[in-house]
């Protein structure tokens, strides 16, 4: 085994910040004699050795580590916490049994922070070879729509899943429809349970949302279904982002959700966090990929028929869901 540590050099001639952190934690943990190379990015030499090696394998920051073997192609790690748990013989990437539990507060913050200006290819990779096919893509929208392009793209295996309510708009199940077909996958098609359904439509009828709120509605059509895919997975991937409403202003890009799956709380990824709607948009177009034919009608974000509309100008994109409730209630529970 050989292990390079790329570090970053800056114009001052100091380490950068996050490299000289990385070395005092190999060192407090007795691995520093574990690094058989250091190799430095220059800060403005594109020549240096730190920098070729950044754009060969593609990562944009320091440190990183690339662990060659014998037999086998090179690892590399961006987490230097992720890097001592491999140095000490913890299972890390490519092991899908490895449950999201194992890692700690401190490690989700860390590649949270890490994954901020990382591509969403390279994220969803990450989630992908690390929990396999115990990953979930949740699927109802254009931002889904190009998650499930990315993660096909990336060869991992992952399933995906979608919330039928029964209230959608006949263009969303045929969305549905063409997505399955254009990408070949099968797409799950989670249902509420049938008696706490008809035993709140026989008590308060099909648009009781209107007078008391929708919560109760989406808890049953949405919040439910949701449990139970989550229920037998480790992880999930959503297509939440900063800029759709006030709610979603802090969406990290990974998150230890509270769902219980398969061996505890998941693991939850928002690649697109940081993406505005036109750069969604294309990503679309470029990538030729299927979109909601009510886009197509002034529709942005598209939910449940009756409970979505075309927002006016000057709204935020979500401001036609749930619109005759309070701005700060517009979401229906998957997300808080």
């Amino acid at each position: 085994m050989h292990v390079i540590m790329v570090k970053k050099r800056l114009l001052n001639g100091e380490a950068c910040p996050k490299c000289a952190e990385a070395e005092a934690l190999l060192r407090a943990r007795g691995l520093w004699s574990r690094i058989d190379e250091v190799v430095w990015a220059e800060e403005g030499d594109p020549q240096s050795r730190g920098m070729k090696l950044a754009v060969e394998y593609g990562i944009p920051l320091a440190p990183f580590f690339i662990v060659e073997d014998e037999g086998s192609g090179p690892r590399t790690f961006t987490s230097t916490l992720l890097f001592v748990k491999a140095m000490l013989g913890s299972e890390v990437s490519g092991n899908p049994s490895a449950p999201a539990t194992a890692l700690t507060a401190e490690e989700i913050l860390q590649l949270a922070l890490e994954f901020e200006a990382a591509p969403p290819e390279r994220t969803v990779k990450w989630l992908l070879e690390r929990f396999g096919s115990a990953v979930a893509v949740a699927f109802s929208g254009a931002e889904d729509v190009a998650l499930i392009d990315i993660a096909v793209k990336s060869g991992a295996p992952f399933s995906v899943f979608t919330l039928d309510t029964g209230r959608l708009h006949p263009e969303t199940y045929r969305f549905i429809e063409k997505v399955r077909a254009h990408f070949g996958v099968t797409i799950e098609m989670m249902s509420p349970q049938l008696e706490p359904l008809q035993a709140m439509v026989r008590k308060k009828g099909l648009f009781s949302f209107y007078e008391d709120g929708h919560g109760e509605c989406c808890g049953i059509r949405k919040l439910e279904p949701l449990r139970r895919a989550l229920g037998r997975q480790q992880a999930w991937i959503t297509g939440q982002r900063r800029d759709q409403s006030p709610t979603r202003a802090d969406v990290p890009v990974l998150q230890r959700d509270t769902h219980q799956g398969l061996s505890g709380p998941v693991l939850k990824l928002n690649p697109l966090a940081a993406w505005s709607l036109q750069k969604v948009w294309s990503y679309i177009r470029a990538n030729d990929v299927p979109y909601n034919a009510l886009h197509e009608q002034g529709y942005v974000s598209i939910g449940c028929e009756p409970c979505t509309r075309v927002p006016r100008p000057g709204e935020h994109e979500r401001a036609g869901r749930w619109w005759w409730e309070e701005a700060t209630k517009r979401e229906c529970g998957l997300h808080t």
